[in-house]
């Protein structure tokens, strides 16, 4: 949970940064998409926590902090962008922001599907229904979104590509 909450923080900074950026109106209907329904994602994770008396993190969009030998570490979960990726995205306007936003999405939303995967193949994880319901959520619905990102952005690519 710890982690995904630090995953979908950092979708949501993306994402967050449309509007500012000239994303084009299908950008901005895809972002506007990935916010609502990763915000409510946090949110779920945050009390499923509570309801357990564990540690609740704040979304970091930098990763998930790891206490190492005393000291607090931050770490990249599967697909998470790098500071460098972010600030490159952060430059970037209209059709540059597009085409980058929906290159690093496809990468993030591979990550989640990956971590996904991870857990599901932990012996004796993700049995309770609510842990197990919330993955294969988040695995349908970014796998759907991954496909629909990768045809926004081969249209791009064969549109500049014409003549």
């Amino acid at each position: 949970m710890d982690g995904m909450i630090a995953h979908h923080a950092q979708a949501l900074l993306m994402a967050g940064w449309a509007p500012s950026h000239g994303a084009s109106q299908s950008v901005l209907t895809l972002t506007s998409r990935i916010i609502n329904a990763q915000k409510d994602e946090i949110v779920g994770m945050q009390k499923w926590l509570r309801d357990r008396h564990q540690p609740v993190p704040e979304p970091n969009p930098h990763g998930m902090m790891m206490n190492m030998g005393g000291m607090q570490h931050t770490m990249l979960m599967p697909g998470m962008l790098t500071e460098d990726q972010l600030k490159q995205l952060d430059a970037a306007r209209s059709k540059d922001f597009d085409r980058l936003f929906l290159t690093f999405m496809i990468q993030h939303h591979q990550g989640a599907v990956t971590m996904v995967n991870d857990l599901f193949n932990t012996p004796g994880a993700a049995q309770e229904i609510t842990v197990y319901k919330l993955a294969s959520d988040i695995s349908a619905d970014q796998t759907t979104e991954i496909e629909r990102m990768q045809k926004m952005l081969a249209s791009m690519i064969f549109a500049t590509h014409i003549p």
